[in-house]
């Protein structure tokens, strides 16, 4: 579904010259349009079963441009979002939408739309363009969608694009997930070792068989080998009955051990012999060890080498586990993309809470800027889920988010004399941005004459993604200059 969905949204923003584009489906069971995909100055969100449900409203309130293209069968053109009864705001705010039926069977299967930040963006030829487009594409679209209805639960929602760094463990991700091979995935906590994880076993040969989690560090030493292995009834006091191992429930499919640094010296041969044999011998068992067919994927955020030359881990079991091997970049990495990351986690806490919010302000938006996130994306989401709660809008401000975000200080001690403080000193963020500014506008500058004026070419050789490059040029004022031949 997401490889259709993606060239599709890929095509039609080619077609019409658009940055912003995603493909609304209807969902007669929810009687309402889904946002499963979509992409926005170059990144891609694909929320399977979890993204935004449009519905018609009764309310006298804007139903919003997709849903009105739904209801008529008609391509609906808006040059104008200011004065346009329609628009309802969705994840960014545009100046422009165009917005096609995507035909099936003589009525809609759902909505293309492609959209730019400025105004009066679309005439009849970019119209004629987008539904060529979505009329080639339904049949695709509704055999992706019906394969993806059969297949199992939990699929993970998409992100890509957000960094260089990112588009490097995309690409490990989809050449590793079509292998059996084991995966050990790195980085710092919560920066999405589950949620790759995951994305790779759904995106393998084992994506309709178990995926089972095990947390190495919230199970006791002392039981963790029976959760593994399993026991027999009578192994040890209070096993009154045969319990069945992880490794033996995730038979045919994937098992994830979190947090792997924590494993036992003890238990760290036994899950070698199962990776390396497929065998479990469950604790009691007189029996001959058990053939289980596992995938294993693996992650931690300690430095499991260090361990390893320390005699803290197991260097043969290190060398098995990290035949492939994914480093997760931390947030503060790819921080250019924070208000679209920011609005995915603030749309999915607003329709779990049931709460009309849909944006996040300026101050807010400078606040999560400004803030360095040692709890990486897992703090990001929880920060925004919070500003939703606490929002009494349908805005987040930056007086929603929590406290440490918004730089709110200790109230004082009661009955503590004040005292007139120095002006604070200027940070050492201002200072380097004030100092690097001029080189870096000349950086740019030189980039782009070297390239010719070739956006692409100056992003490459200065090892961004263009989207970085081009805030870069708007951020110092650069514009293109444009000649006659």
């Amino acid at each position: 579904m997401e490889g259709v969905a993606r060239r599709l949204v890929e095509v039609a923003c080619e077609r019409t010259g658009s940055r912003h584009g995603a493909v609304f489906l209807w969902d007669a069971k929810l009687k309402a349009l889904t946002v499963d995909f979509h992409m926005v100055e170059g990144v891609i969100v694909a929320l399977p079963g979890t993204g935004a449900v449009l519905r018609p409203r009764r309310d006298g309130r804007p139903s919003g441009i997709a849903v009105s293209c739904f209801e008529s069968g008609e391509p609906y053109v808006c040059n104008d979002t200011e004065r346009d009864p329609n628009y309802a705001r969705y994840f960014l705010e545009v100046g422009s939408v165009l917005a096609v039926p995507i035909p099936y069977q003589g009525k809609p299967l759902g909505v293309l739309t492609v959209s730019a930040s400025k105004q009066q963006a679309y005439d009849s030829t970019h119209t004629a363009a987008l539904e060529e487009v979505a009329e080639a594409s339904a049949k695709f679209l509704r055999r992706a969608a019906l394969a993806r209805t059969s297949r199992a639960d939990g699929r993970p929602f998409v992100i890509k694009g957000l960094s260089p760094q990112w588009l490097e463990v995309e690409k490990r991700l989809e050449k590793v997930a079509s292998t059996d091979a084991p995966v050990l995935v790195t980085g710092e906590s919560g920066t999405g070792k589950d949620l790759v994880s995951r994305a790779i076993h759904f995106n393998s040969k084992r994506a309709g068989k178990p995926f089972v989690t095990v947390n190495c560090a919230a199970i006791p030493e002392t039981l963790l080998e029976s959760v593994l292995f399993g026991h027999m009834k009578g192994a040890f006091t209070g096993a009154t009955f045969n319990k069945i191992g992880e490794f033996q429930k995730a038979h045919g499919g994937t098992l994830f051990l979190d947090e792997l640094g924590e494993l036992p010296l003890m238990l760290q041969a036994k899950v070698l012999r199962a990776i390396e044999q497929g065998e479990v011998t469950p604790l009691g068992s007189n029996e001959a060890p058990e053939h289980v067919d596992v995938r294993l994927i693996c992650a931690t955020n300690r430095n499991l080498a260090v361990m390893a030359h320390e005699g803290r881990f197991r260097e043969d079991l290190y060398y098995r586990v990290g035949v492939v091997t994914i480093e997760l970049p931390p947030l503060r990495s790819y921080k250019d993309n924070l208000e679209i990351l920011s609005q995915v986690f603030l749309q999915q806490a607003a329709q779990r809470h049931g709460r009309r919010v849909s944006r996040i302000a300026r101050d807010a938006v400078e606040a999560l800027h400004a803030y360095d996130f040692p709890g990486n994306v897992r703090e990001l989401k929880n920060a925004l889920e919070h500003a939703v709660i606490m929002s009494a809008t349908e805005e987040v401000r930056a007086e929603d988010l929590p406290p440490v975000m918004r730089g709110a200080a200790p109230a004082a001690a009661a009955g503590a004399a004040s005292s007139p403080k120095p002006a604070a000193p200027r940070s050492l963020s201002e200072l380097r941005e004030e100092w690097l500014a001029p080189h870096e506008k000349a950086y740019v500058q030189q980039l782009l004459e070297a390239s010719r004026g070739k956006v692409d070419d100056a992003a490459k050789r200065a090892g961004v993604n263009r989207v970085t490059f081009y805030r870069l040029m708007t951020k110092h004022g650069i514009k293109l200059r444009k000649t006659a031949a």
